[in-house]
């Protein structure tokens, strides 16, 4: 008999049963159930399974954090529980019948940037790189860049833009390509879109920016502007889902003989034309307005306390899910800014919940049991991943979690005092060094020693006073 068989017939019987099970899948570290009721769940008892880390709900799913061995427990249970293993993506519809229209808004937006992060990772490391070797001036007494030094450098320095220019330049097609593909639509259409919004017969949105000539198309009676929209957000986003509603609108009564050159037709010439005449400016408008009220915010007399605010209130955010909003902030900031003062503040949020883990394994070190859960936990969130540390420690305790966001606060004000900018987002926790402006890298170091050093000491000071008493003991 598995060494799981116990625990995963206990978890099927505090978890409501078989037949409060509506869908169940797992990730790297956590079994993710969608129930019927979820108030059948027993929370206290499923804690109390010797192998279950901790327990939370994020986005219509009740999560049960496992570990590594989280795969093999999963496909006993499934064994036990008798019931078919779901895809992430089923989990993921059938949890939106638990989840308000905000979190189901919030969701879909998680899901279209989602598959686009290991782009973006790249992107930014790779501008990062470009920023030491061509803007840094670290030879002959701080007189000249590498590049200015060697060929071989300003090879590599004009190499490298290719990536860079795909990656964000490009980047409507990769939003495009993404919501067609979560839609369950056409997926070359939308890489088709996501074309014409970029295509170099366009005035190039920078160009716009710049105050350049505007070409038009010319049809006698009316003219359209060939405006490009190279790393804008909004409008690849509306443009997408309008595509993904006609194809499907037309799907549901074109017949089937003659769906094939029908419904490409009348899905993609409507959309490009609304995106250019109608989306394309109403989306550059809302982005470029959301983008100067963050970045005035940050840049302003009052930028502190935008910090100490957002700093605050991250950790937070992540458990409700709404912290999925900031990537399409970031992504219109790096667009009209150059980069983002958002991500940094992120990225420090993910050290100060492992630092406060940290402090956790140094209070409890003779917890063997424990360690188990919180030092895998803690290099976890050191590399960006904050979920394990937040539910399977922090949360439990209480104080933790609070040290972590005081340290936060501190930390993002110091990166945004600084004017601390990141090229790109997606690398967190300490790697996100790699992500930032090559000038920026000595606050930003300080800003990580404080999310570092204030989280853990305020750890052991709680622990001493009556905060722990908000523990919640296993």
């Amino acid at each position: 008999m598995s060494k799981y068989n116990g625990p995963a017939n206990e978890l099927l019987e505090h978890i409501g049963g078989k037949d409060n099970i509506a869908s169940v899948t797992h990730c790297v570290t956590r079994m993710r159930f969608v129930l019927k009721d979820p108030q059948k769940a027993d929370i206290e008892k499923i804690e109390s399974i010797k192998l279950v880390k901790g327990t939370f709900t994020q986005a219509g799913q009740f999560q049960v954090i496992i570990g590594n061995e989280v795969s093999d427990f999963y496909n006993e249970f499934v064994k036990v529980a008798d019931v078919e293993s779901a895809s992430k993506d089923d989990a993921k519809e059938a949890a939106k019948q638990n989840m308000s229209w905000l979190q189901r808004m919030i969701a879909h937006l998680a899901d279209i940037f989602t598959p686009l992060i290991p782009a973006l990772v790249v992107g930014g490391l790779i501008l990062g790189f470009r920023n030491v070797i061509g803007d840094i001036k670290m030879l002959e007494n701080g007189t000249i860049t590498l590049v200015e030094s060697s060929q071989f450098w300003a090879g590599v320095h004009h190499f490298l833009w290719l990536i860079g220019e795909a990656v964000f330049h490009f980047l409507p097609v990769g939003i495009t390509w993404s919501i067609t593909k979560k839609m369950g639509t056409s997926q070359i259409l939308g890489i088709v879109l996501g074309l014409t919004l970029v295509s170099p017969q366009l005035l190039n949105a920078y160009g716009v920016a710049g105050g350049a000539e505007i070409p038009v198309w010319d049809f006698g009676f009316a003219q359209i502007d060939m405006i490009g929209y190279q790393a804008q957000v909004i409008p690849a986003i509306l443009a997408g889902f309008v595509l993904a509603i006609l194809e499907r609108r037309l799907r549901s009564f074109v017949p089937n003989s003659i769906s094939m050159i029908v419904v490409p037709f009348f899905a993609l010439i409507p959309t490009v034309l609304i995106a250019h005449i109608v989306l394309g400016p109403i989306g550059w408008t809302i982005g470029s307005f959301i983008s100067d009220v963050v970045y005035s915010g940050l840049t302003s007399a009052f930028g502190w306390l935008f910090a100490a605010i957002f700093g605050f209130a991250y950790a937070p955010l992540v458990i409700t899910g709404l912290h999925h909003m900031t990537n399409a902030i970031d992504l219109q900031l790096m667009s009209e800014f150059g980069g983002t003062n958002l991500w940094p503040m992120i990225a420090l949020s993910n050290i100060a919940q492992g630092s406060a883990v940290l402090a956790m394994i140094y209070i409890n070190r003779k917890n063997e049991e424990e360690k188990q859960v919180s030092i895998p936990a803690a290099v976890s969130c050191y590399l960006g991943v904050t979920e394990p540390a937040m539910f399977g420690i922090n949360l439990k305790y209480g104080f933790p979690f609070l040290a972590a966001m005081i340290g936060s606060l501190a930390a993002a004000v110091i990166s945004v005092g600084s004017n601390v900018m990141a090229n790109s987002i997606g690398v967190g926790g300490l790697p996100g060094i790699l992500s930032i402006q090559a000038q920026y890298w000595g606050m930003f170091t300080i800003a990580m020693i404080v999310a570092i050093i204030v989280p853990f000491l305020l750890t052991i000071v709680f622990s001493k006073t009556k905060m722990n008493k908000f523990a919640v003991k296993k």
